[in-house]
Formats: structure tokens, C-alpha cells, sequence
């Protein structure tokens, strides 16, 4: 087990924690940078760089390097493609699309990128990952297969398979500015399969809504619309709301 991979575990141990996602191309470079000292100062336990639509390694190299000057806390990246990998990172998740249509998201993308993980020396965090309902962006370009948010089985199912086949952690998404969240539903039936570290993010815009998403059972909660647009005063609503979940799992 990686740095990265043992401080989640360990912050999981106290409550559910908060995620800031950074998209490259909406807030690029130093505007990343301020972004993410605010966050930082707000109480989110890690950075998670990438985006639908990023298609420049540049990009992504200047926005890392930006934040890591900024804060200290773990940057990982959550590529859409290639040119999402970047070596500056301290972590990756690296991840399947389960319920896309196109081999490239599921496993060619992967084993194109795997060398380049491997010759960065980035920490690797195999994940399965689900998108629900339309999934906005993420869901067009990564050709995902229409999961109903309300269909709590399937994505259970899905979130099962992922562990059985050795992955560390299940991303449930609503795809970013989605218009409402994953179904606490859907989320308790994913969190009673799997033992699994699970991560909900989209359509999150408020400290109730990351509390039902941790009390149904979201392990991380993730954010980067609502970070982008309403800043530090949200995130920190967000983290106090977490904080009031004490689990124990220890996962």
C-alpha cells in the first residue's frame, strides 16, 4: 500500500472525507493553485486533478506543478484519457469505466497509459468507476451505457464486480453539474456489496447533500463545480458536515 492509499485509509478511520476536484481546462495554472490553498484552508483532504475534455498533458503538467506549490496535501490525478497522466502527481487513480460501451475506456486506455505510470513512478489506485444517468460530459465522452441512478442493483452489481476483480476503490458519478446527486438508495445498496472505499461525487452542492451522500454511505465525497463557482465558505460547510459521521470503518 501507497502513501496516498494509507493516509485516505487512515483519515477514514475519524469520519468521511472531502475531495476537491480540479478540471485543467476551466481553472488552469495559478488560478488551480489559489483554488486549492482555499480548499486546503477549508479542510479537504486531497486534490483530484482532471476533467471530461482534457486534451492537453501541458495543461495538466502546469496545473499540477501549480498546486503542489500551493498545498501539501496528496494530488491525484482522475484522468479522462491519456493526456490526463501527468509525472508531477503523487497518485493516479487508475480506472476503468465499467458500464462504457468502448473497449478504450474500459481496458486500451489503460494498457496505453500503464507504461506511463509505471515510468513516472506515480502511486497507482485501481478503481472501478460508475457513471449514473446521463453522467453530463463524462458520460458522452466516455460512451457510457445508460445506468438509471434509481436502479440501486445494477449499480451494486457493477460496484461488486469491481471488487472481485481486485480493484481498491468505487467511484459512483453523477457526472459534473449533474443536476442532482447519486440516491442515498443507491448508495446504501453499493455500500452493503462492497467493503470497498467508496467515492460519490456530481450534482453535490451543498454540506446536507455531502452529509446524505456519508450517511447512506460515501466514504469520499467529491466537489469541483460548487469549489469553482462558491469557494471556501462551501467546502468548509461541506467538511463540517462530514466530520459529524463517525464510523470507525478504518478501511
Amino acid at each position: 500500500m501507497g502513501r496516498v492509499e494509507r493516509y485516505l485509509l487512515e483519515g477514514l478511520r475519524k469520519h468521511p472525507l472531502h475531495l476537491t476536484l480540479v478540471d485543467p481546462e476551466k481553472t488552469p495554472g495559478r488560478k488551480a493553485g489559489e483554488l486549492c490553498r482555499r480548499a486546503e484552508r477549508a479542510g479537504t483532504s486531497a486534490i483530484m486533478v482532471g476533467g471530461s475534455t482534457v486534451c492537453s498533458t501541458t495543461l495538466v503538467d502546469e496545473t499540477v506543478k501549480a498546486i503542489k506549490k500551493e498545498v501539501e496535501l496528496p494530488v491525484i490525478l482522475f484522468p479522462n484519457n491519456l493526456s490526463g497522466i501527468s509525472r508531477y502527481a503523487d497518485a493516479i487513480f487508475f480506472m476503468s469505466l465499467l458500464n462504457s460501451s468502448s473497449p478504450y475506456f474500459l481496458i486500451d486506455a489503460q494498457a496505453l497509459g500503464a507504461p506511463l505510470v509505471k515510468e513516472y513512478g506515480l502511486e497507482v489506485l485501481p478503481m472501478g468507476y460508475l457513471i449514473l444517468g446521463p453522467g453530463g460530459t463524462a458520460g458522452f465522452v466516455g460512451q457510457a451505457r445508460f445506468l438509471p441512478p434509481e436502479k440501486a442493483e445494477l449499480a451494486a452489481a457493477y460496484a461488486l464486480a469491481a471488487q472481485y476483480l481486485g480493484m481498491r476503490f468505487v467511484y459512483l458519478e453523477a457526472g459534473s453539474g449533474a443536476p442532482s446527486p447519486v440516491p442515498p438508495r443507491t448508495i446504501s445498496a453499493v455500500r452493503k456489496y462492497v467493503d470497498l472505499p467508496l467515492i460519490v461525487g456530481g450534482g453535490i452542492r451543498t454540506g446536507e447533500e455531502a452529509w446524505r451522500a456519508a450517511q447512506a454511505g460515501a466514504d469520499l465525497v467529491v466537489t469541483g463545480t460548487v469549489v469553482e463557482e462558491e469557494g471556501e465558505a462551501r467546502v468548509r460547510e461541506m467538511v463540517e458536515a462530514l466530520k459529524r459521521i463517525r464510523r470507525g470503518r478504518g478501511r
